[in-house]
């Protein structure tokens, strides 16, 4: 097998979400196996790191200013993407958000909030992706929760386990016009979002305590499946998706 199975060079790419955490690291990761990379979030002047370093590979970055929370803000970021790139081949769906809360306490606008970014956004984002593409291939970033009900975060689960579905429905449809559509759930990492979680010691204890490789993620440990998924290496895989969690799925 001949390692320009895994090139991206000549492709294009959009992440969302990528101005820190696991969309710029994967969005940094697509840049340095040979893509240009459209890199979006609310704030332009976030991205200004991850443009950086993808330029400083020698790679185009496209920072667009796109709110998943609302379609037309969608459907204008990925045009404005697709232009500047001249085409699209690979998207991956990152942008997300998490608050945790008791079930109870739940009210609709943070129901609302989460799924609009987690769900609703992740498909208008797809389906816009989508109609710019001439074959190409979709990853989105599900979670542990798709699988497993972890309290206190329920509309965040909920809408990770959507997402899910919604990976294998796309990518049935979407076969015939020769888009491959993936996912991958990534198991515990220290990002922003997940901060909260890290602060306190006894539930670092307890999850370590759960993953036979006894470590928390590393960003970079997503980098390889998100560029391998991408590539002409995974043409036979869709609707697929892969934990990258050090065991923890396999142990229950």
């Amino acid at each position: 097998m001949s390692a320009n199975m895994f090139s991206l060079a000549g492709k294009s790419a959009l992440v969302t979400g990528a101005s820190r955490g696991i969309g710029r690291a994967i969005a940094e990761g697509l840049a340095s196996a040979g893509a240009d990379v459209a890199i979006t979030a609310r704030e332009l002047a976030s991205l200004d790191g991850t443009a950086a370093a993808i330029g400083a590979m020698g790679r185009k970055p496209v920072p667009v200013a796109m709110d998943v929370t609302d379609v037309a803000s969608i459907r204008s970021g990925v045009a404005q993407a697709v232009k500047a790139l001249g085409g699209l081949g690979i998207l991956v769906n990152n942008a997300g958000m998490e608050q945790v809360c008791p079930s109870l306490d739940i009210e609709e606008d943070l129901w609302d909030r989460i799924f609009d970014t987690n769900l609703k956004g992740a498909f208008f984002v797809a389906q816009a992706a989508a109609r710019a593409m001439n074959k190409g291939a979709i990853l989105n970033i599900c979670s542990l929760t798709s699988e497993r009900g972890i309290p206190t975060a329920v509309p965040y689960g909920s809408s990770k386990t959507g997402l899910l579905g919604m990976t294998r429905a796309l990518a049935v449809e979407w076969a015939p016009r020769g888009i491959r559509v993936n996912a991958v759930e990534p198991g515990y990492f220290r990002t922003a979002l997940t901060e909260v979680f890290y602060q306190n010691d006894a539930w670092q204890q307890s999850m370590l305590s759960n993953i036979p490789l006894k470590r928390f993620g590393e960003l970079s440990d997503l980098v390889g499946a998100a560029v391998f998924l991408s590539s002409d290496a995974a043409s036979y895989i869709t609707g697929a998706c892969l934990a990258i969690d050090g065991g923890t799925l396999a142990s229950i």
